[in-house]
């Protein structure tokens, strides 16, 4: 599949504009603790969007990675909080999504036609639950273990920064099997919200982002049927992750893409009203810098896109998103202090938008991957190391 200006991806981009624009109007509430963020997932839903992955034979829209991620950054324009979490349902089916038309075992066909009947039919929100406290998302790091029971597989442990949490229908949790010591074979598992022994703890009070309801999730001896054994195989996530990394490094930064063109568009406005600054010969060289920075960010987050979809799991494809996440993540927060360097400290109260976004870029710099692991892997890259030896690759 690959990204086309067709009348479709513009209708598509249209109703995702028009739920941004929705969006806009409760984040300020969200943010301040005023208004939960269900409503926000609400929208989503009702826009139809959680079906955008799925391939079309499967009644979903199919769309490709790079279509997915301008989808991402125009519902980011509205609120990065709720595009965050709405991207954490993706990150939780896009790998299996993108095995459409593509023949598999048995118990995985079975796996896979029940995940997309649960999203198309159903209207489930799936969410991603791997990170844990201490170790954030490495995967060879994992406390919370599985063991086989009877037809079945009982999972115990406590997972951190679980976006979605109680909103989500449905969570991808990454497991060790129990009795390992270092998780070098990690397992995928559906853990259903409703399940016995699944509890969610303490929502998230950080300094941004509060839309994507995120809290701890904990789970005490849940039995999880077969059936949800992500893929119908044990032990396999790890070697996925080293083959195919763009969803968990980089399947979010359309949204900060998204942050970072809202605060452009903010200090255009902002500057609207000062007309001494906006004819200011130095305000206008900053404003076309950051202007330029930002263009340059896109291309490099499209092209690395557009070769994932061309060339999905090479070395240069994955190469491709470190270095475009690595590149949208610096820009993001050094655009939202320029733009109070311009505006000025006016800019920064707290009825108004920047301030906001001013602490929402700045998380971009802390989730996976971060700055110097991006650096790292294109490092290694660049110098001829085997990107696919799992030795060389730290998740």
């Amino acid at each position: 599949m690959h990204a086309t200006d067709t009348p479709h991806t513009e209708t598509l981009l249209d109703r995702v504009r028009a739920t941004a624009d929705e969006l806009r109007l409760g984040s300020a509430d969200v943010d301040r603790g005023l208004r939960t963020p269900h409503h926000g997932y609400q929208l989503v839903r009702d826009a139809g969007l959680l079906t955008l992955l799925i391939p079309a034979e499967s009644g979903g829209e199919g769309l490709s990675f790079l279509d997915y991620t301008r989808v991402l950054e125009t519902l980011a324009t509205g609120d990065g909080a709720t595009a965050l979490g709405f991207n954490m349902h993706n990150v939780a089916i896009g790998s299996l999504c993108e095995t459409g038309g593509t023949g598999l075992p048995e118990a995985a066909d079975r796996f896979r036609a029940w995940v997309f009947n649960e999203v198309v039919e159903h209207g489930r929100l799936f969410a991603s639950a791997t990170s844990e406290t201490g170790s954030g998302a490495k995967l060879r790091r994992l406390q919370a273990t599985y063991r086989v029971s009877g037809d079945g597989y009982v999972l115990k442990g406590t997972k951190a920064f679980v976006s979605l949490a109680g909103i989500a229908d449905h969570y991808v949790v990454a497991a060790r099997e129990e009795g390992t010591s270092e998780a070098d074979e990690v397992s995928h598992f559906v853990v259903s919200k409703d399940d016995p022994g699944v509890a969610f703890s303490g929502v998230w009070d950080g300094a941004a982002l509060r839309g994507t309801q995120t809290a701890t999730m904990t789970m005490n001896e849940v039995d999880v049927p077969r059936h949800r054994l992500f893929l119908g195989v044990e032990g396999m996530s790890l070697f996925k992750l080293v083959r195919e990394p763009h969803w968990m490094v980089s399947g979010y930064m359309g949204a900060y893409l998204g942050i970072a063109e809202s605060i452009l568009r903010l200090m255009v406005r902002l500057l609207e009203d000062h007309e001494g600054r906006r004819t200011s010969p130095v305000v206008q060289a900053e404003v076309g810098r950051l202007a330029v920075e930002l263009r340059a960010a896109r291309a490099l987050v499209y092209s690395a896109a557009r070769r994932v979809d061309e060339e999905r799991g090479s070395q240069e494809a994955n190469t491709a998103v470190h270095a475009a996440k690595y590149c949208i993540g610096e820009l993001a927060p050094r655009l939202a202090l320029g733009a109070v360097r311009i505006c000025g400290s006016g800019s920064l109260r707290t009825t108004g938008p920047l301030e906001r976004l001013l602490r929402e870029a700045s998380f971009c710099a802390v989730m996976p991957a971060k700055p110097d692991e991006c650096l790292e892997y294109v490092g290694k890259s660049t110098l001829g190391f085997n990107m696919f030896n799992s030795r060389n690759f730290d998740w």
